[in-house]
């Protein structure tokens, strides 16, 4: 089980003769509880075998992060930049075999594991490289005489400093660009990190700890554990050596998550779920909404918090909505990822399959239409789901209001603007909308009034330097650009007599 079994064709280093070794204070251990098989989901095959930690190993490493912290954070931001650089130059001479090894683990299409995962790590790892100014001054201030004593002009200026050792869980659906979001800009501000990848595709996570180590990230700094089992992620999040937790999962487990980290005061950021909706009026593009909806069918398929799941159509436009997104699902090859002309290829696992196919049949009983798909795609092997359009929905319909996590969208019709945000606003979620007019102004007047981190208009391209998180349900903070450097910090505030 060396090999590819333990690294594709990215090489096996830190792998044993059992499979993928974990990575903790710098050194590559046996895991305490053995492997298990990472399964590709395209083919059923095997990946390889992935390390099931131990709680103790667990707490090893987030010791290991808390004794690496001090010296870490001490170090030059430049030398921190010059680290993160070397990783991602790492990272980019290996871009195809690691990205055959984010495909095998996570069934994505050659274009999205070489792109918007392994590419879009790159890409964060590089934004990080760059030293971005840690602190900034405040006007002074003028201040009378009083009990406090005499009077006087008190000058200050605010300051970045990390927070200290941070736990990443990431998401199984982009095992690169997840995590790379995670643990750059924390490095960059001088936390350390102990990563806790999906358990479905945590190879590729060990890969970019590989990246980090031959670019000279000091030992302890940058710690991965995996596993299958829940106490895994307890320990990770629970220990008293972790500062800070910053997940990006479900709202169920994100809960349960905050919970824990509320008990000690602890830090964390939250990207959580999402039911994204898509308000699409009379004089739209419907050529550029359909595109943009459709998305959801293709992206990772459908298993994207970001995806516009929620169609909210305008009744006048309605009907022809309807019959142009059936027909954009219909001309969609659903099959191989590794195919050129495939388009959709499988979700994560045989039990989220049954999953999403659960809430297509929930969406009959419910009283929706299933315009298109709604079967299982006649394949040998691999989880498939055919993209699925569901009609005839209201907004109490659970197939409207819960996030499925699949190439499945519901369509509800409204009559005017107030309907419409309404309707968009009537949800448990709110990460990102979008909204499709011709009319821009409205187009902006309504994106301000819709309660959402996020809100795309007549586009569901995202501006990466743009803060990014949730209202709601949908996670707690906001990450990327230097929003994330902020997320990754405490602010401290040095004050003296002018």
């Amino acid at each position: 089980m060396t090999g590819p079994t333990a690294g594709g064709a990215a090489g096996a280093v830190g792998a044993g003769a059992e499979g993928q070794r974990l990575f903790v204070g710098g050194d590559w251990v046996e895991p305490g509880g053995g492997h298990y098989e990472v399964v590709d989901p395209a083919t059923e095959g095997t990946v390889g075998w992935a390390p099931e930690a131990s709680r103790e190993q667990v707490r090893a490493a987030c010791a290991a992060a808390r004794e690496a912290f001090g010296p870490w954070s001490r170090t030059a931001p430049e030398e921190r930049a010059a680290i993160l650089g070397r990783a991602a130059d790492v990272m980019r001479a290996r871009l195809l075999p690691y990205a055959e090894l984010a495909q095998a683990e996570t069934g994505a299409t050659t274009g999205t594991a070489r792109g918007m995962q392994v590419g879009v790590g790159v890409a964060r790892f590089r934004r990080y490289a760059r030293v971005e100014p840690a602190e900034w001054p405040i006007a002074p201030q003028v201040n009378e005489a009083g009990p406090m004593g005499r009077a006087g002009v008190m000058g200050a200026i605010a300051v970045r400093q990390p927070v200290g050792v941070v736990t990443c869980v990431t998401s199984y659906n982009n095992p690169w660009a997840n995590p790379a979001g995670k643990v750059a800009p924390a490095l960059a501000m001088g936390n350390t990190v102990v990563v806790k990848p999906a358990p479905q595709d945590p190879l590729s996570v060990y890969r970019m700890a590989q990246a980090l180590e031959e670019a000279g990230v000091p030992r302890g700094v940058v710690n991965v554990v995996s596993g299958r089992a829940v106490g895994i992620g307890e320990a990770a999040v629970s220990s008293p050596d972790v500062d800070m937790v910053s997940f990006t999962g479900s709202t169920a487990v994100g809960q349960r998550i905050g919970e824990v980290c509320g008990r000690d005061m602890r830090r964390q950021l939250m990207e959580l779920g999402g039911k994204g909706a898509a308000l699409v009026f009379d004089d739209a593009d419907l050529a550029s909404a359909v595109a943009g909806i459709g998305t959801t069918f293709s992206f990772y398929s459908g298993q994207i918090c970001t995806a516009p799941t929620r169609v909210l159509a305008q009744r006048g436009i309605h009907d022809r909505l309807v019959e142009q997104l059936a027909a954009y699902a219909c001309r969609l090859k659903v099959g191989d990822p590794r195919a050129p002309q495939t388009v959709v290829g499988p979700v994560i696992s045989a039990a989220h399959r049954d999953r999403v196919e659960s809430y297509v049949e929930l969406g009959r009983k419910e009283g929706a239409t299933v315009v298109t798909g709604g079967e299982r795609p006649p394949l040998e092997r691999g989880f498939y789901v055919a993209p699925t359009l569901l009609a005839d929905c209201t907004n109490d319909m659970r197939v409207t209001r819960e996030e499925i996590f699949g190439p499945v969208v519901t369509v509800v019709p409204f009559d005017d603007e107030e309907e419409g945000i309404a309707l968009a606003d009537d949800s448990d979620y709110g990460l990102i909308d979008y909204v499709w007019s011709a009319d821009v102004a409205r187009a902006f007047r309504v994106a301000r009034r819709l309660r959402a981190g996020g809100v795309g208009v007549n586009t569901v391209g995202r501006n990466m330097e743009a803060p990014f998180g949730g209202f709601r349900k949908s996670g707690v903070g906001r990450d990327v650009g230097s929003y994330a450097l902020h997320a990754y910090s405490e602010t401290q505030t040095i004050v003296w007599p002018g």
